[in-house]
């Protein structure tokens, strides 16, 4: 017996729930305004480490090309090319 009202609380209070959220819902509409959600605050702001890691990437870049050219797969002229455009010259 105590399955058949525990069933019975359950359904009661989801009904409850539904007419308490349209009547939320009916409310911010009639407002104008739009359905209010959660705004997860902004991340802190990073360290100045982007201005190293932008030199650690153009250094790999730079040790890759060079390896290329170093195996003959790569002219000099190349190497000079892609070298100018990582480094941004």
């Amino acid at each position: 017996m105590s399955l058949f009202k525990t069933a019975a609380r359950a359904g009661v209070a989801s009904a409850v729930h539904g007419r308490v959220q349209r009547r939320q819902q009916q409310r911010w509409a009639a407002q104008g305004a739009a359905t209010p959600q959660y705004v997860a605050p902004a991340p802190p702001a990073a360290p100045a480490t982007s201005a190293s890691t932008a030199i650690d990437d153009q250094v790999e870049q730079l040790t890759k090309l060079a390896q290329l050219r170093d195996a003959g797969i790569l002219t000099e002229e190349e190497f000079s090319a892609k070298k100018a455009q990582v480094l941004g010259l």
